[in-house]
C-alpha cells in the first residue's frame, strides 16, 4: 500500500509538472534469437500488414515474419546483394538499399521478379531509406572507412539527385509526418540533422536538431505526433525526441545493438525492433501511433 501510495503521488506530480508522463515500457521477444545474421535490419510492412526484414538466416536474404514472429525466406538476392533498408512504393513494390553493389533494387511483390531500379556508381553503400508520399526516395549513404558521408534522392523514374556530400557518417533516415521535414543523423559524429523539405523534393536550412555525447545510432521512425523514434546502437534503447529536438524518455531494450525499427500492428501502436546482437527482433507497446496510422 505505501509503494502504491507513492507511486500514486509521484503521477501527480508529473502530471501538475508540465512532464509528460507515460507508463513504464517493457520490451518482449518477437522472434527467437539467432534466426537472423547480426545484418539484421530494415524492417518494413506491406500495404497488407506483412513484414519483412532483411538478411533472414544468411546475408542477401529478404525473411517474412508472421504476427506470432515466425519467419520463414521470401527471397534472395542476386548473388553479391545486400540488403540494408526496405521501403514499399504505392504500387507495393518493394525497394531495397542494395549497399555492396551500388544499387536500390526492386522487388516485384506477385512474381518475386528482382530488378535494379537505381544504379549509380558514386553511391558509396546505399544504407537506410525513407519514401514520401510522390514515391521519392531518400537515402543515407555512408562511407565508414573515413567517417563521411552522403545524402541522395532517388525519383520515381530511377534517377538520382546529390544533394549533400562531405557529411559525417549518415545512417539513419526519416521524414516528418507531414513531410516537409527531413532527419538525417551520422552514427559516428551521434548528430541529428533536419532540413526543410520543399514540394519537388529539394532540400534547405540545414539545422542540427540533436546532439548525443554518447553511444551510436542507427534507424529512426517517426510516430503520428511528429515525434522522433531513434535506435541507440551500443546502449540498447530507443531515444523519443519532440519536434523541439528534447529527449521526452528512453525505451530499454533486451539487447544492446538496436538497428532499426517499425511501427505496426492492428492500431500502430506496436514497435518492432531489429538486435544485431541477438540476430532477432525484440517489440513494444507505444502510446501514440506510427505517422502511417
Amino acid at each position: 500500500m505505501e509503494k502504491y501510495f507513492f507511486t500514486l503521488v509521484a503521477i501527480v506530480l508529473l502530471s501538475c509538472s508540465g512532464t509528460p508522463f507515460v507508463a513504464d515500457t517493457q520490451s518482449i521477444d518477437f522472434t527467437a534469437e539467432n534466426i537472423f545474421t547480426g545484418s539484421i535490419e530494415g524492417p518494413a510492412f506491406d500495404k497488407n500488414g506483412n513484414l519483412y526484414v532483411v538478411n533472414f538466416q544468411k546475408n542477401g536474404t529478404i525473411g517474412k515474419v508472421d504476427m506470432s514472429g515466425n519467419a520463414e525466406l521470401f527471397v534472395e538476392l542476386p548473388q553479391g546483394s545486400v540488403a540494408n533498408s526496405i521501403k514499399f512504393n504505392s504500387n507495393g513494390d518493394m525497394l531495397l538499399a542494395d549497399y555492396p553493389m551500388h544499387n536500390v533494387l526492386k522487388v516485384d511483390m506477385g512474381t518475386k521478379t528482382i530488378s535494379v531500379f537505381c544504379h549509380n556508381e558514386q553511391f558509396n553503400q546505399p544504407n537506410d531509406l525513407c519514401i514520401n508520399k510522390r514515391d521519392q526516395l531518400f537515402a543515407s549513404d555512408p562511407h565508414w572507412k573515413t567517417n563521411t558521408g552522403k545524402l541522395w534522392r532517388i525519383d520515381p523514374d530511377g534517377s538520382s539527385t546529390l544533394l549533400e556530400d562531405s557529411m559525417g557518417t549518415t545512417n539513419g533516415i526519416e521524414l516528418s509526418p507531414d513531410e516537409a521535414i527531413l532527419y538525417v543523423n551520422e552514427s559516428i559524429q551521434r548528430s541529428v540533422w533536419k532540413y526543410s523539405v520543399d514540394e519537388h523534393g529539394n532540400i534547405s536550412n540545414k539545422t542540427l536538431f540533436h546532439q548525443f555525447t554518447d553511444f551510436g545510432m542507427d534507424g529512426m521512425k517517426c510516430d503520428k505526433n511528429g515525434n522522433l523514434y531513434v535506435t541507440r546502437y551500443g546502449k540498447g534503447t530507443i531515444a523519443v525526441i519532440s519536434p523541439e529536438g528534447t529527449v521526452i524518455r528512453e525505451v530499454r531494450l533486451k539487447g544492446k545493438n538496436c538497428s532499426n525499427l517499425v511501427f505496426g500492428g492492428n492500431d500502430g501502436r506496436t514497435i518492432f525492433v531489429t538486435l544485431q546482437d541477438r540476430k532477432g527482433m525484440e517489440r513494444f507497446y507505444n502510446d501514440i501511433p506510427g505517422k502511417a496510422y
